[in-house]
């Protein structure tokens, strides 16, 4: 198939890139690299399979062109960092909802098939009870979250005027190789310099899914035919790990000096949230690992 990828030399859209290129894929990577980075991908290079374009989906005159052919569109581009979109809020919603806008209307165009969008738990806003299903109010609590869930009203208003089919996932917290500027990576180069961990709030606990398990469901939801039919869907663990635990988990795994300081919570971000995931076990016989955290150990 040919499948078009924005946000492909992000975190998770590289895994995707790794995973689909060992397929007779045709892939065409759109990256604006404002968080993506060339080293994610640079093993795809030479590949003749795999196409890289530096292109901004804020300006659909530069992106338009790049959609023509492609049966395919996983959107995962957006600015992915709750306090970086808290502290540029210009750029939050130019990328995650004039962007969104424009890959909608770009697919449109181009005659795409399927466009599987990457939305958040972040849209949840703080939970009203847990675990959190995919009908439960969508108030998010900062412009990241604010941001999906906009971007998600446009992909179910193109999905509902029957102009292509559109795939909502609502991701809770991913975790991986690659990723940067998040808790676990933060607390691993913590943990290897002996420097303190700051948990902010020591009741947070947090759905953790290893992309791993991201990635094989995108993938799975290419074709997957009742699918479209769902609002969206959740992609997490459904358990929840506390900061502490993951904390002393870390310090304990790298036999690190580091202490734990407790820190008042930011109030953009959201406190508590386990992902409700039985709409994710009966589409995609999904069963979820014993411990969320199984690929700790490797990441370290």
């Amino acid at each position: 198939m040919n499948i078009l990828i924005t946000g492909g030399a992000g975190f998770i859209g590289s895994h995707l890139v790794d995973k689909l290129s060992q397929n007779e894929n045709h892939l065409a990577v759109l990256d604006n690299l404002h968080r993506g980075k060339m080293s994610n991908i640079e093993k795809h290079i030479n590949n003749k399979r795999i196409a890289f374009h530096k292109a901004d989906i804020r300006y659909y005159d530069d992106i338009r062109d790049l959609f023509s052919g492609v049966d395919v569109v996983y959107h995962l581009a957006a600015q992915s960092n709750v306090l970086g979109a808290v502290s540029d809020l210009d750029y939050s919603f130019e990328t995650n909802v004039i962007g969104t806008y424009n890959v909608l209307k770009a697919s449109l165009d181009a005659g795409v098939k399927r466009v599987v969008f990457s939305s958040s738990r972040e849209a949840y806003g703080e939970a009203q009870y847990l675990p959190v299903d995919e009908e439960h109010p969508l108030n998010s609590k900062n412009a990241y979250g604010a941001g999906k869930a906009a971007g998600e009203i446009y992909c179910r208003v193109f999905r509902n005027m029957g102009l292509m089919d559109v795939v909502i996932f609502r991701l809770s917290n991913v975790y991986g190789a690659r990723d940067f500027g998040r808790v676990i990576p933060i607390f691993i180069q913590n943990a290897k310099q002996n420097r303190n961990f700051k948990i902010y709030g020591k009741d947070k606990i947090i759905d953790f899914v290893s992309v791993e398990i991201v990635v094989d469901v995108f993938i799975k939801a290419m074709t997957h035919a009742e699918i479209t039919k769902e609002t969206a869907v959740n992609i997490g663990s459904g358990r929840g790990t506390t900061l502490i635990e993951l904390g002393e988990r870390i310090i304990r795994m790298t036999n690190s000096q580091s202490k734990l300081e407790y820190k008042q919570t930011n109030k953009a971000e959201v406190n508590k949230f386990i992902a409700k995931i039985e709409r994710l076990k009966k589409l995609f016989n999904y069963k979820p690992p014993r411990d969320p955290l199984y690929f700790l150990r490797e990441m370290i």
